[in-house]
């Protein structure tokens, strides 16, 4: 431990003296009031410490005492469903002890709940070896996670003692010999934020992550294991496609981060998570999330830790084995509070004022995500899917944040304001974003459906692109131009944006679509087009096959708000309509179709 006199005040920056014994990433009591600091810069004794509360009143003069630790989270039962702030304070408990709305300076709260005691099931014997990463035994968390005691990193011997039973999460559990002597240990472990939890290898994502949006399951699949980016201006609706990756994604747990972003947004969460089912376990979606919220109006400087709590929490369940997901809205405000903290320091700024190491910092956080096998004898495999929104000012992509998330994600939803405003949401452009996983997750999901899901996918994009440059001559010369092929496209493509990539977040069962469902949704729509495209070879003329399919591209349009429970009217009852419809217009037409 090290004590110094503050020297100066710049806002959350504050600046010490006589800190020779130091070290970078100290965390230290800053003040009088003991507010919680990090060093971030050393300069002979002088400290630069990065002061995670509010520094009004704070001055020059007052003490600085160091703790010898760096900025740690800790890790044990307790953890979800509840909502910290950056650094890992329990904001409902931080609420009852200071009996306020609003963050009180200095306080030092656990981040875990010291008395709830918890039932351990020793899932290993007396003697047995272990290492680290080997689980001990079990916790039943909630009724969806089994939270997994593992040995901590650099331990490693044989078991002198352990036994099931009841224990506070500070409580001795387990004995372990090692080759320095006994040591005990308790469910708690501690790790430092800013240092990635290690494992054994990673792993290359071969399975997609199921979120139940179409355009994003269909067109833009991310890798359980991948990293994805969603940049777009003011009211693309960001937030709303990142709740409802976390409400829906086929993982097992979800750390939601709010970083920088609006109180209102977390209050959505808040309000919202605890009344909705998730459909994989049948139990509210609480039962697997984590949250952290650093809203726009809390301290700067803790925007800046409060990603890497996230993801250091979602390492930690990864390493038990679980698929994650992290959230992080958004990525722009946290590199805001970067530029600010770089500036406070004098720093040589780079692209648009932000600190020349930002793509380096982007890239050491999406680096954490990942497909594993964690340390240990069982070899389990875990994995961390980052999906991080951007907020480029003016919806301006080229801008420094975004341009270096795009650099290291491998998914680009790309929000569009024109979309947004026309009520097409989810609003991203399919013919801006990308997928550099699609060849692989296509045929992931084909060989599970058993459809040639690649080409259906391919085809779709064609059509898509087709009809933008479609409308460039529509928008010139008029519709009328086209030929009657071209005006089909139009038709089918229309059917594909509206009736399937259009998806309303806030009804029931459009809200969420099953793999399944998405294949028969789009199966129709092509089937429309194989069969009106042919019928037009036979000679019926546009006009006609419009008039004639009126009643089923009218119930291809409600496709969406049929229940999963009842695919089979999408499978059978629509599928055979436009084949009928279709044989209805050519034989009015004098036609024999050839089907």
């Amino acid at each position: 431990m090290s004590k110094g006199t503050i020297v100066s005040v710049s806002g959350p920056l504050v600046t010490a003296s006589g800190m020779e014994t130091a070290n970078i990433q100290d965390i230290c009591r800053v003040g009088e009031l003991g507010l919680i600091g990090e060093i971030i810069e050393m300069r002979g004794d002088i400290a630069s410490i990065q002061v995670y509360e509010e520094t009004s009143m704070v001055g020059p003069g007052e003490t600085v005492e160091t703790t010898g630790e760096p900025l740690s989270v800790e890790l044990a039962p307790g953890m979800i469903s509840q909502m910290f702030d950056g650094i890992q304070r329990p904001l409902d408990e931080f609420m009852e002890i200071t009996q306020s709305n609003y963050l009180e300076r200095g306080k030092t709260i656990a981040p875990l709940n010291r008395e709830k005691v918890w039932d351990f099931k020793a899932t290993i014997e007396v003697g047995t070896d272990v290492v680290a990463g080997d689980i001990i035994g079990t916790v039943q968390e909630t009724n969806v996670i089994e939270h997994r005691i593992m040995v901590p990193y650099g331990v490693s011997g044989k078991v002198k003692s352990v036994e099931s039973g009841s224990y506070k999460v500070t409580d001795p559990l387990y004995v372990i010999e090692t080759e320095e002597g006994d040591k005990e240990f308790t469910m708690m472990q501690k790790w430092p934020v800013r240092q990635g939890r290690p494992i054994q290898r990673k792993l290359n994502p071969e399975e997609p992550l199921i979120t139940g949006q179409r355009v994003v399951d269909t067109l833009f699949p991310v890798a359980k294991g991948g990293a994805a980016a969603i940049p777009g201006p003011f009211g693309a609706g960001k937030t709303v496609i990142q709740h409802q990756i976390s409400k829906w994604a086929d993982v097992d747990l979800v750390v939601y981060v709010g970083c920088g972003e609006r109180g209102n947004e977390m209050t959505d969460v808040i309000n919202e998570f605890p009344e909705l089912i998730d459909p994989n376990t049948g139990e509210s979606i609480m039962e697997r999330t984590v949250l952290i919220a650093n809203t726009s109006n809390m301290p700067v400087a803790a925007r800046e830790a409060s990603i890497y709590t996230g993801i250091t929490i979602a390492e930690y369940f990864r390493d038990m084995g679980y698929s994650v997901a992290v959230m992080a809205d958004s990525t722009s405000r946290w590199a805001e509070a970067l530029r600010e903290m770089s500036g406070r320091l004098e720093e040589m700024p780079g692209d648009e004022g932000y600190p020349a190491y930002l793509g380096s910092r982007l890239a050491e956080y999406y680096e954490r995500a990942g497909k594993t096998i964690s340390l240990g004898t069982e070899g389990r495999e875990g994995s961390i899917t980052a999906i991080g929104a951007v907020s480029p000012p003016g919806g301006d992509t080229s801008e420094p944040v975004t341009q270096n998330t795009l650099r290291v994600a491998k998914v680009f939803w790309g929000l569009d304001s024109s979309l947004a405003q026309r009520r097409h949401f989810p609003s991203i452009n399919w013919l801006d974003s990308y997928s550099l996983y699609s060849d692989d997750m296509n045929a992931y999901v084909g060989k599970q459906l058993g459809v040639d899901w690649g080409s259906m996918v391919r085809r779709s994009m064609t059509l898509l692109q087709e009809e933008s440059e479609l409308q460039e001559i529509v928008r010139l010369v008029g519709v009328e131009s086209l030929s009657e092929r071209d005006r089909l496209k139009l038709i089918s493509a229309r059917m594909i944006r509206e009736d399937f990539l259009q998806q309303n977040a806030f009804d029931d069962v459009d809200t969420y679509t099953s793999r399944e469902k998405q294949y028969e949704m789009l199966k129709v729509i092509l089937h429309f087009e194989d069969k009106a495209e042919r019928a037009l070879e036979l000679g019926s003329y546009y006009d006609e096959i419009m008039q004639g399919t009126e009643v089923v591209r009218e119930r291809i349009g409600r496709m969406k708000f049929i229940h999963e429970d009842d695919l089979s009217v999408i499978q059978n009852d629509i599928y055979n309509q436009v084949t009928e419809e279709i044989q209805t217009v050519l034989e009015k037409g004098g036609v024999e179709s050839d089907a």
